[in-house]
């Protein structure tokens, strides 16, 4: 999929800067101008700026629950396991309180993504050494099993909402890169799998539309199923990736980040038949509900071009709706990749104004 890997990166840094709005804030600027040999590099300059961001705010810290042996009454008694003391004549109460404590899962999640960085020979010395510094700041923070990370159960609130952006990318990193070795230790790939960066590709294109494009509004909405009964049983959620609308003018788009854009047998090329179905049913679903009012719904399959001889480049009328498939070349300079985007807008809209494309030169 990569033919110039310095550009590649470089993209990826403005696909992070969509999904995660803190970088487009002050404090990057270095970062976005700089050139990186592979994404390691990347990944270890954006985390120590933002880990740097984050400890001149201050390390989070939460209430932990502690026991331990103690001379004088602190939190609560533990009433058993003292008198079990008192029998073994050891003079000392057994207190059970709560700690305001940096030691918690959002710091172990972040320290344990550096010292992984700090590991790879990929990763050069000026950034290893930036996040060397910030490390003595995580002196009382436990390191943890990277396999053990329940993301799902995270949670955030009011006095820990600058950590998203920050967990958000190690779970890109530790998810998408991390391999175990023969002997039972973690590492760092020199790539991330595909299912992370499908997630990445689908979140970029949304936030990109959702900023750049204000005659349209970009959503990643729910489709309901048109029931004739109206009974839908364990009938799966229809969730789109994209859902561009003006008015009654929709258009659905359907990211895919994947390393073949279409499916081979015996030398013949088709396009992935899942992905046609799911559009397609997408599709059909969002026309009805729109019942007798004037419309117009159409699909788009748009993948991540690869380097392969053969892209997908088709548009079809299907049952009175049209359904395409392009593909993205990430592998240009950005400007020309917010170009290809912006055409996409241009022509299912039939908008005519202009985009500012400068900031991408």
């Amino acid at each position: 999929m990569i033919k110039d890997k310095s550009i590649f990166i470089k993209n990826i840094y403005y696909m992070l800067s969509y999904a995660f709005t803190t970088l487009n804030q002050g404090g990057y600027e270095d970062v976005a101008t700089e050139e990186f040999e592979n994404i390691h590099n990347l990944f270890a300059a954006i985390l120590a700026k933002s880990i740097s961001r984050q400890l001149k705010q201050g390390l989070y810290r939460e209430y932990l629950n502690r026991k331990e042996d103690v001379e004088v009454v602190r939190g609560k008694i533990d009433m058993p396991g003292t008198i079990q003391k008192r029998l073994a004549r050891k003079r000392v109460l057994i207190c059970e309180y709560d700690e305001l404590s940096e030691n918690n899962l959002l710091n172990q999640i972040l320290k344990t993504t550096v010292m992984l960085l700090l590991q790879h020979t990929r990763v050069d010395q000026e950034y290893k050494s930036e996040l060397k510094k910030e490390m003595l700041f995580f002196s009382n923070v436990d390191a943890i099993d990277p396999t053990m990370i329940r993301w799902s159960a995270i949670r955030f609130q009011r006095n820990n909402n600058t950590y998203r952006m920050l967990i958000s990318l190690c779970q890109l990193i530790l998810e998408g890169m991390l391999l175990a070795t023969d002997s039972g230790e973690y590492r760092l790939a020199s790539f991330i799998d595909e299912q992370r960066m499908n997630r990445l590709y689908e979140k970029f294109i949304l936030e990109y539309y959702a900023k750049e494009c204000p005659q349209v509004t970009a959503t990643a909405s729910q489709i309901p199923w048109a029931l004739d009964d109206g009974i839908g049983t364990m009938l799966p959620v229809m969730q789109s990736d994209i859902m561009l609308t003006r008015g009654n003018e929709v258009l659905i788009i359907d990211a895919k980040y994947y390393t073949h854009t279409t499916q081979a047998q015996y030398d013949v090329h088709t396009l992935h038949s899942d992905n046609l179905y799911q559009i397609f049913t997408y599709v059909k679903n969002k026309d009805t509900e729109f019942g007798d009012e004037p419309h117009r719904v159409s699909g788009m399959l748009l993948y991540a071009a690869t380097d392969e001889a053969i892209q997908p480049d088709n548009s079809y009328r299907m049952s009175g709706n049209q359904i395409s498939v392009k593909t993205l070349d990430l592998n240009r300079d950005f400007s020309e990749i917010a170009a290809q985007l912006n055409a996409i807008v241009d022509k299912h809209f039939e908008y005519l104004g202009t985009f500012d494309l400068s900031k991408f030169a």
